[in-house]
């Protein structure tokens, strides 16, 4: 704890290390000797202090505003002293408050604290604190809804070269205040995923859902210095809290072929149907490697109702459970919540582009599934006819490595009959014919002939045009909350973005999460950089690239942002 301490008070916070002198159990004399191993000057010798002429402690100062102090009371009531010593008010008057509270002790109980010096009291405990404060009487345990009436998301990343040292970091930082987590993910990075797990389970318990997974970078805020980062090591850590919702994490099976989907989809809709009675939830966070996963989302997107946003990561590599290929957070209301206490959390997608298309469209004509075991590839070898009016095609003036491919399929609908749908697709390029602009090899399955597809490049104007796009559409969430036309309020935000963007294309760190934080400087924001993002039910920011009749779910190049507003 040493070095928090100090690069706390180093950086000029006022702190106050205190001891009740009641408590043989851990004998103020201990703390006092903690606190002068330090090594900060003494700048105000030991000294007693009086309320109204009576001896109440005793204190002794040191520079860098720090300051040792001992009363003469319990440790349940000291607490109000910190309270309100962090709260800024003068020795002086905190002083006489906890001489009242001292002569109140003699006669009263606990219970007879105010319940608003109690609301400020437990808003400033740690969530282990908090939790057991909350379990004291019904009328603490009412006090602590008011504190948690709303949503809540704590985050922070550590650079730390061991995993328990990067654990300790972040856990003790996103406990450090009032949270009942009710979900979390955590991205450990050059790390091992099962010890991972073993720290969460015993810091979290079993009983709340978490992801644990590696991907190619960490985003968010430094559990120590607090600056907004993108790291390729570590560990980042974030837990939730929503009010009035139910969480659960459900795994996709297989075993170890193919994938158990239909199983999948099952066990969300009963979920969701066990909770709130409608076999789509709220929102659905995915979590997998990308092999497989365009089929799994292409029938998830079919199979939830168009309200349910479902967002997440591609190549974010979870090992939690034998034979599971990915793992979904799964948010649905709760039709039991309490009348007339928590309002209305509500989930959100935007979605940043990097992709443009270029040249004409072509038509499959003709498809063969390869595998390479010698280069450990797979995926089709196409062949397609261009459509419309022939033309030339210079395919040397791009780098293209995508084709985005349009579907028509008879897809199984929520609680209709079995339809025609669209959908589109992003498939990379493994190798081509420059010479002809017909053959190609693309990475994944799922194309058949009929589809048809266009050659796609990963462009800075379109990612500088759609950051920009995204940051006037943030400010405009906000300004309708700030002149009251929309009483929702952002509590937290998620963001998946692709490694491949950033710096290198817009010349600037953290493009997509300054794009966030710009509105929401106060707001907590975490995230992952990964291969493919999946963004599904975003509210559009720009004119779509895909055609009008299909919507992806799986994006390149692209920044997903996943955002939890609360109306109260």
């Amino acid at each position: 704890m040493i070095p928090y301490h100090k690069n706390l008070t180093a950086r000029g916070y006022r702190a106050l290390i205190f001891s009740g002198d009641h408590d043989m159990c851990v004998p103020f004399t201990g703390s006092e000797a903690w606190t002068r191993s330090l090594g900060y000057e003494i700048i105000d010798e030991w000294r007693k202090w009086q309320v109204d002429g009576q001896v109440s402690g005793f204190i002794q100062g040191y520079n860098n505003n720090l300051t040792f102090l001992t009363v003469k009371i319990d440790i349940n009531t000291i607490s109000i002293l910190l309270c309100m010593f962090s709260s800024g008010h003068d020795f002086d008057i905190v002083a006489k408050k906890v001489t009242g509270y001292i002569q109140m002790a003699r006669n009263k109980t606990i219970e007879d604290v105010g319940e608003d010096l109690l609301q400020i009291i437990v808003a400033k405990l740690p969530a282990l604190t908090f939790a057991s404060a909350a379990c004291v009487s019904r009328s603490w345990n009412c006090v602590c809804g008011r504190v948690l009436s709303r949503p809540k998301f704590s985050s922070a990343c550590s650079t730390k070269p061991t995993l328990e040292a990067a654990f300790e970091e972040v856990a003790n930082k996103v406990l450090s205040e009032p949270i009942r987590p009710q979900f979390a993910i955590a991205c450990v990075n050059h790390f091992s995923m099962q010890q991972a797990k073993r720290l969460m389970t015993a810091k979290l318990s079993s009983k709340v859902p978490f992801i644990i997974g590696t991907s190619a970078g960490l985003i968010g805020r430094d559990a120590i210095s607090g600056e907004f980062n993108e790291n390729e090591q570590g560990m980042m850590l974030t837990v939730g809290y929503a009010p009035g919702l139910k969480v659960k994490s459900i795994s996709l099976v297989q075993e170890p072929q193919p994938f158990m989907i239909d199983q999948f989809i099952a066990d969300i809709k009963e979920f969701s149907t066990s909770i709130s009675g409608c076999p789509s939830p709220s929102a659905i966070m995915m979590f997998g490697r990308a092999e497989g996963l365009m089929n799994v989302m292409e029938k998830l997107d079919n199979a939830m109702a168009p309200e349910t946003v479902i967002v997440g990561a591609c190549h974010f590599h979870c090992k939690q459970v034998t034979f599971a290929a990915a793992y979904a957070l799964v948010f649905v209301m709760d039709r039991n919540k309490p009348p007339g206490g928590a309002g209305e959390t509500r989930f959100h997608a935007v979605l940043s582009r990097g992709l443009s298309p270029t040249g004409p469209t072509f038509k499959v004509v003709s498809v063969e599934v390869f595998d390479d075991e010698d280069l450990g590839q797979w995926g089709l070898d196409l062949t397609g006819v261009r459509e419309g009016t022939p033309g030339t095609f210079d395919r040397s003036k791009f780098p293209l490595e995508y084709i985005g491919v349009t579907k028509r399929r008879i897809r199984d609908i929520v609680q209709k009959e079995a339809k025609w749908t669209t959908s589109f697709s992003f498939y990379y390029i493994i190798d081509d014919d420059i010479e002809n602009d017909e053959f190609l090899y693309v990475s994944n399955l799922g194309i058949e002939v009929g589809d048809t597809y266009q050659y796609y490049y990963e462009d800075s104007s379109t990612i500088r045009s759609s950051v920009d796009s995204v940051s006037k559409f943030l400010r405009s969430f906000k300004k309708r909350s700030a002149n009251g036309s929309d009483k929702s309020e952002v509590c937290g935000g998620l963001l998946f973005t692709s490694y491949s963007r950033g710096e290198q294309f817009l010349g600037k760190e953290n493009p997509d999460g300054n794009a966030f934080l710009e509105s929401f400087p106060g707001v907590t924001l975490a995230g992952a950089t990964c291969d493919e993002e999946i963004g599904r039910g975003y509210l559009a920011t720009q004119e779509s690239q895909e055609p009008q009749s299909a919507r992806a779910c799986l994006h390149r190049c692209s920044a997903v942002y996943f955002i939890i507003s609360y109306t109260p």
